[in-house]
């Protein structure tokens, strides 16, 4: 009687187990998808900043701060996008450090469109 009590016990735990981890998310969508969000809107905050002629230290934290979220932003389907994006934020972010707003607007328009790409790409698979 036991050994059955302790089966019984063994496969209700199993099951319940394996039953609440199907249908709970993955923790990680949940952080890749903030990620990915915030390192668009950061590049767009900067960017609008940049061609208003805004806050040039509000404009320089959230280039910065895109740069940090875009380590995040990992998705085995855009990987090779993500790494031309986060070259184009590069050059962005250093041409605008050395003063060089037109070539900023243009590597950083470029590595927002990249950016907003790849968002698509993840939402529609998830």
């Amino acid at each position: 009687m036991n050994v059955l009590n302790k089966i019984v016990m063994s496969s209700a735990m199993a099951i319940a187990l394996i039953s609440s981890t199907a249908y709970a998310a993955p923790a990680g969508e949940a952080k890749v998808l903030a990620a990915a969000e915030g390192t668009v809107a950061n590049i767009a905050e900067a960017v609008e900043l940049i061609n208003a002629d805004g806050d040039k230290e509000k404009a320089a934290n959230a280039l910065t701060e895109a740069s940090q979220l875009q380590k995040e932003f990992r998705y085995e389907l855009t990987e090779r996008l993500r790494q031309k994006a986060g070259t184009q934020l590069k050059i962005g972010r250093t041409a605008f450090n050395k003063g060089d707003t037109a070539g900023a607007k243009l590597a950083l328009a470029e590595s927002l469109s990249m950016y907003q790409d790849m968002l698509k790409t993840y939402k529609a698979a998830h």
